[in-house]
């Protein structure tokens, strides 16, 4: 059950003027972008309870780079939990255009936008809307599948509650479950030296993502010389590695390759893995076509469920969440749902803000979901994704890099960066105890 608010984000963007400079350089002061959390907050605060409520204190703030005159700054502010009175709050701001005057060769009226933001600042705080000033009541809603609330038996004057999407997103107030996908099927060797190949290589990787801070390793594994492979030998020999390093859930792969067939794919499944994925539909993949029809999919629905894993629904376009809710309206998957969004796959859906709000609107009551995103997109998907209340997913398999050209050592950093985010803005890393009793998954004997 979840109060209504928990996910609720406001963004205001403004142009920062020559009358916020404060320091040489044009540099202007933390203090301007700390107004501007201030105003986002008021407005969460009005949307929620219908009052302008109380700043009462930061919990944390980072100033991350330089703000200037002519830069626009882009302030957004998430709610991540609803108490009795009080509302706690993640804030960043993010510069996306900046002045680019004082470089040699170009006019002082110089500006451009910028293709992928900076973030200059972060910080977490906490508003307080005394109960005689709420006047937009917090219901508690145990499900859609439940009666809505009688409107009728709420005091006067009646308030005006928006009405909510199709379903209501409940995220977890702060428990992150990050995961790591650590070899995948098309990354090579060649691409970069720090994939693991060989079963000892995988399960050090584990170890170290684990660490880091995951509680589940999605799985594939490799031929010697580097071909994917979904044999259950080699599927075996990983799992007992990594079991024998780090307490993880191992999340084994049923899509294998393009191209390879539904019996080849199912593999992984006589490990008995806690947790497999289920591709929901067919798409264009790269230039290649990766192919899931509707009997396909119910084939290998049954046998992830017959082998006793949990299924991980892996949604490349919006019609495969469709599909999903299709398998579990037909009693083909059990509950808990968990989705997990493959965003900016070329051929797939794109790498957007806007569809992964789509995209979580469509996910019922009592799901979870997280958010993988490929190459350059990785970082500020999963971070967009952590601030709605959603887990999410980095490594190699995904992006090679930690930086634009900076080849990543492997996974862990990507785990690393992912952990220190979602703890800077108030969400709790879980181990992977934790992360079972939240996916439903039985505890490890």
């Amino acid at each position: 059950m979840n109060r209504i608010g928990v996910g609720l984000t406001v963004t205001l963007r403004v142009r920062i003027g020559a009358h916020d400079v404060h320091y040489a350089g044009e540099l202007v002061d933390g203090a301007r972008i700390l107004g501007l959390f201030g105003d986002v907050a008021t407005e969460l605060l009005i949307r929620l309870d219908g009052d302008e409520g109380l700043f009462r204190a930061y919990e944390a703030i980072e100033f991350l780079a330089p703000v200037r005159a002519g830069d626009f700054i882009e302030a957004t502010g998430v709610i991540t939990k609803v108490g009795a009175t009080s509302r706690t709050m993640a804030f960043e701001a993010r510069k996306v255009v900046h002045n680019v005057r004082g470089q040699e060769g170009v006019p002082p009226s110089a500006a451009d936008a910028l293709a992928e933001p900076v973030v200059v600042c972060r910080a977490l705080g906490t508003c307080v809307v005394p109960k005689e000033l709420q006047r937009r009541p917090q219901l508690v809603l145990p499900s859609l599948s439940a009666a809505p609330p009688d409107l009728a038996q709420l005091p006067e004057p009646r308030p005006i509650i928006t009405p909510p999407p199709r379903v209501i997103i409940t995220p977890p107030a702060t428990e992150l479950i990050l995961t790591a996908a650590i070899v995948g099927a098309e990354i090579t060797r060649a691409q970069t030296p720090h994939l693991p190949i060989t079963a000892q290589e995988i399960a050090d990787e584990a170890a170290r993502c684990a660490d880091a801070g995951v509680s589940v390793i999605h799985l594939h594994v490799r031929n010697a010389d580097g071909s994917p492979s979904q044999s259950r030998a080699l599927f075996g020999e990983a799992i007992t590695r990594i079991r024998e390093k780090c307490d993880v859930i191992v999340q084994t792969s049923t899509g294998g390759a393009v191209g390879m067939g539904v019996d080849e794919r199912a593999e992984p499944l006589f490990c008995k893995p806690e947790m497999a994925t289920l591709n929901c539909g067919t798409l264009n993949f790269g230039d290649d076509v990766f192919v899931n029809t509707r009997p396909l999919i119910r084939d290998l629905a049954r046998r992830i469920r017959e082998a006793g894993s949990v299924i991980e629904l892996e949604c490349y376009e919006v019609g495969h969440v469709d599909e999903a809710l299709s398998l579990e309206a037909a009693g083909l998957i059990g509950k808990p749902l968990h989705f997990q969004f493959v965003l900016g796959v070329p051929g797939g859906i794109g790498a957007r803000e806007d569809v992964l709000r789509f995209l979580v609107s469509q996910v019922p009551a009592g799901a979870t979901w997280g958010v993988a995103a490929v190459g350059r997109h990785q970082r500020p998907m999963t971070e967009l994704a952590m601030r709605l209340g959603g887990h999410a997913r980095v490594g190699l398999e995904d992006n090679i890099y930690l930086e634009k050209g900076v080849l990543a050592e492997g996974s862990a950093p990507l785990v690393a960066r992912a952990a220190e985010y979602g703890r800077s803005i108030g969400r709790e890393i879980v181990e992977p105890g934790r992360a079972r009793e939240l996916l439903g998954i039985a505890p490890r004997r």
